[in-house]
């Protein structure tokens, strides 16, 4: 007998790439529903990105002030890019901390990993907590933030009510980071 899940199951029977770069890749994936109906579904396949939430002993977190083009709009956010080819999470975290801010992590742990939009796009996110970072010079690359500040975690639920945290993965960062904190502090 069949268990739930395998009834809800999805049946892939192949995809099709549409589209191909180095930033994204769009396929039509040829699909059977669990009632047997077969169609094709967009798929949107991204790189895997790290993101790190970097707290000192003043319960600050560092955050960068961007502007995000698509939506014409600024907001407060954590320091993280795509993952290279053969690079761990870890590292490109680590990487991403002292190319967007200019401050090396001390002591950096996995915090959680997660798909953003899970229905049809295949981008997933590795978050980690960094506590403590020493400032090791000024931010290398291309300019990513207009400002680079500690922001105390007090402030955050009020930015994010203002509307001035708003990325995904910022704002699940923050939260799963409060969480492993106070679950360690106390």
């Amino acid at each position: 007998m069949a268990t739930n899940e395998e009834r809800s199951r999805w049946i892939v029977h192949g995809e099709r790439l549409i589209y191909d770069n180095r930033w994204i890749r769009l396929g039509l994936v040829d699909v059977a529903i669990p009632d047997g109906e077969r169609f094709e579904h967009h798929a949107v396949h991204l790189d895997r990105a790290a993101i790190a939430v970097v707290v000192d002993e003043q319960n600050r977190v560092l955050m960068m002030w961007r502007h995000r083009f698509l939506f014409d709009r600024w907001g407060w956010e954590l320091p993280g890019g795509l993952i290279d080819a053969g690079e761990e999470a870890i590292t490109t975290a680590a990487r991403e901390v002292e190319e967007e801010t200019g401050y090396r992590p001390k002591e950096i742990e996995p915090l959680i990993t997660y798909q953003p939009m899970a229905g049809m796009v295949d981008s997933e996110h590795s978050l980690f907590l960094v506590r403590g970072a020493d400032l090791v010079g000024s931010p290398t690359g291309e300019i990513e933030a207009d400002l680079i500040e500690w922001v105390p975690m007090t402030e955050i639920p009020a930015m994010i009510a203002r509307g001035d945290i708003w990325t995904s993965g910022t704002l699940i960062g923050l939260f799963a980071a409060r969480d492993r904190l106070s679950a360690t502090s106390g």
